[in-house]
């Protein structure tokens, strides 16, 4: 069925624009069709699904009631501006969300000039609209920004930041809490929902402001206002929530019912108008409107294609990821060593941590949103002669790299990282891809980096890990499942050595990882037909480099040829190039990895292409280094076919 004819008023909309001359009646109306929208399109594209439902009434009313892009919105993450996007221009589009040259699934501020701000990783809305309301206040401009930010947002240390700085220097700037909580009671939601019509009645701000003017002009005017101050204050710490926020320098408006549109309609169109800093609290459902995403929203904050009649299905048993595979490891070896912890930024289910969690809950920390604390906490247990784990994204460990260096490497403490979404992650982009850490880590004193190419692999460096290795060690992963294995992995071998997979005469090729399968696809089609014979080592240890093997390696081969799913500027190749300048070897070197830009979004295989990794090029690349006279034969007359 078309969109336009099942999604009436939607398929209407070209931007906020169309949806002002609406009755807040039809904007309710409109509230369904979004809902279900996302339910259908979502299921078919995969996302960010919970979060959406929650936020469609407060995204629908702040449009409704401010004047984007002149006002400027400013979303946290961006896993909830979904809605945000259909009303600006993307609705017709949406079916490419997170798809290889679609729209992206966080706001981009080249996809769109409502998109004010680019994000994905949390906890940086306030300071960004700080930052726009200084501008605006230089430039001597009159619009409002609004940050809207979630309550898991809020346990980011970047968050307080914003609201210290924003509340001490007074300016105009107005945050938007959407707290989905689950444990509101429905007195207390009604409750509180009476004492913010309360005091966002502009009325009884006025009362307020007439009483303390009215003080002043009295005898004794300056301990009447201090007494009036300190009712106010008693009485607001006592029924209001947000005494907190009043003392950082912001009025609080809240908690309201953030799927009540007439009420937020209301209560946007005050705020519009209130200058100086504010923060309205708003409570929201996370999953509101889909049975399957309320019940179970943990696991629907985040989908793949699915058919929204039945909801996601659960894959069987034994079908691990690489992160479950590193923490039933983890959990095996916890539980015969009672000094083994895991600590996680709010990634208990991102980092397979349930299981664990449940086992041995007094040893699973998950400290919420805070990169930063997660690294130093860890570093507090090791002076202590505990073993933590941090399970941590490698894009969001980029957050916490002061607290890598300072805290923990540079008083030789030994921690281990869990390093998860290692390489290109797919459909969640740029913000999200572990590209950087081989890189960044390497400069890093003392710290081992171990990559694993499969699950026997990462489960044997583990157990190293815990057991033989010393000092601070990152073991970088990928997302998805295991590949399959190359070459079985004889359980004593020395996890820190490279491994031969394939040998050949005509010159050897370095890498690691989950990229391995596809080299070794593409080196034995090529010896098959005749076109080249080459080694295939597994680097498995990037720091240190085993000097050792290196060292026979280079009186075996002259021609060295490295690839790497990581940034090629400081990565695996450049740390093999640095070793062989050191030590004067007679060895030429080609390097191959992630260029020197930012890899969208979307598929695997069209990341690859899109970076020049896939087996195409890396069947190219070879033969023009190893081979040029053949390689242009090949290219001209009978190109080498490899399989898919």
């Amino acid at each position: 069925m078309p969109e336009n004819l099942k999604f009436p008023l939607f398929s209407k909309i070209n931007s906020p624009l169309d949806i002002k001359s609406l009755t807040v009646a039809e904007l309710e109306n409109l509230s369904v069709e979004a809902r279900q929208f996302l339910i259908e399109t979502v299921s078919q594209t995969g996302g960010h699904l919970g979060s959406n439902l929650g936020s469609v009434e407060l995204t629908l009313a702040l449009h409704y009631t401010y004047n984007a892009p002149h006002d400027q919105i400013v979303w946290d993450v961006g896993a909830q501006a979904y809605v945000h996007k259909m009303l600006t221009g993307r609705f017709a589009r949406f079916n490419t969300n997170r798809k290889y040259g679609g729209i992206a699934g966080f706001p981009r501020r080249d996809e769109s000039p409502y998109d004010t701000f680019g994000v994905g990783h949390s906890s940086t809305s306030i300071s960004a609209a700080l930052g726009m309301a200084a501008a605006r206040d230089l430039a001597q401009k009159k619009h409002k920004v609004v940050a809207v930010i979630g309550d898991g947002g809020m346990t980011g240390g970047l968050a307080f930041e914003g609201l210290n700085n924003a509340g001490s220097e007074g300016r105009d700037i107005t945050v938007i809490l959407n707290d989905n909580r689950m444990a509101i009671s429905p007195n207390v939601g009604a409750l509180s929902l009476h004492l913010a019509s309360i005091r966002s009645d502009p009325r009884f701000e006025r009362l307020k402001d007439t009483m303390w003017q009215l003080t002043g002009k009295l005898p004794q005017g300056s301990q009447l206002r201090k007494a009036l101050h300190g009712v106010d204050a008693g009485i607001r710490a006592m029924l209001v929530p947000g005494i907190w926020f009043e003392r950082l320098g912001f009025r609080y408006v809240g908690p309201i019912d953030g799927h009540n549109l007439p009420e937020l309609v209301k209560m946007f169109a005050w705020l519009r108008d209130l200058p100086g800093p504010v923060v309205i609290h708003l409570l929201t459902e996370k999953g509101k409107g889909y049975e399957h995403a309320e019940k179970d929203f943990l696991n629907l904050h985040g989908v793949s294609e699915f058919d929204y009649k039945v909801g996601p299905v659960k894959g069987k048993k034994g079908e691990l990821t690489y992160s479950g595979h590193f923490s039933d490891e983890l959990l095996q070896a916890a539980i015969a060593d009672d000094r083994i912890v895991v600590i996680t930024p709010a990634m208990i289910e991102g980092s397979a941590l349930t299981e664990f969690q449940k086992a041995l809950p007094d040893r699973c920390f998950d400290v919420g949103i805070a990169e930063q604390h997660s690294l130093t906490f860890a570093a507090g247990l090791a002076t202590q002669g505990y073993k933590p784990v941090v399970a941590i994204y490698s894009t969001f460990l980029q957050r916490a790299y002061d607290q890598l260096i300072h805290d923990i490497a540079l008083q030789d403490l030994s921690v281990i990282f869990g390093v998860d979404r290692a390489g290109l992650v797919g459909d969640d982009g740029p913000t999200h891809h572990g590209t950087f850490d081989v890189s960044f880590m390497r400069a890093v004193p003392g710290l081992r980096i171990l990559i694993p190419r499969d699950s026997v692999q990462l489960r044997a460096m583990l157990r190293a890990s815990l057991n033989t290795l010393q000092g601070s060690i990152a073991i970088r992963f990928p997302r998805g499942k295991s590949q399959k294995i190359v070459t079985a992995l004889d359980p004593s071998a020395d996890v820190t050595c490279p491994e031969m997979l394939l040998k050949g005469s005509d010159g050897v090729v370095i890498s690691s990882g989950p990229l391995l399968e596809d080299i070794y696809e593409v080196l034995s089609d090529l010896s098959r037909n005749g076109s080249l014979k080459l080694s295939l080592v597994d680097i498995r240890c990037i720091k240190p480099l085993h000097h050792d093997y290196l060292l026979n390696l280079a009186g075996v081969h002259s021609k060295w040829f490295s690839i790497e799913e990581n940034q090629l500027m400081g990565g695996i190749g450049s740390a093999i190039l640095e070793f062989l300048s050191d030590n004067d070897f007679p060895v030429q070197l080609k390097r191959m990895g992630l260029p020197d830009r930012f890899i969208p979004h979307g598929d695997r295989r069209s990341l690859l292409k899109d970076a020049g990794l896939d087996k195409s090029d890396i069947q190219a690349a070879c033969l023009d280094y190893f081979h040029p006279e053949r390689s242009f034969i090949n290219r001209i007359l009978q190109p080498v076919e490899v399989g898919d």
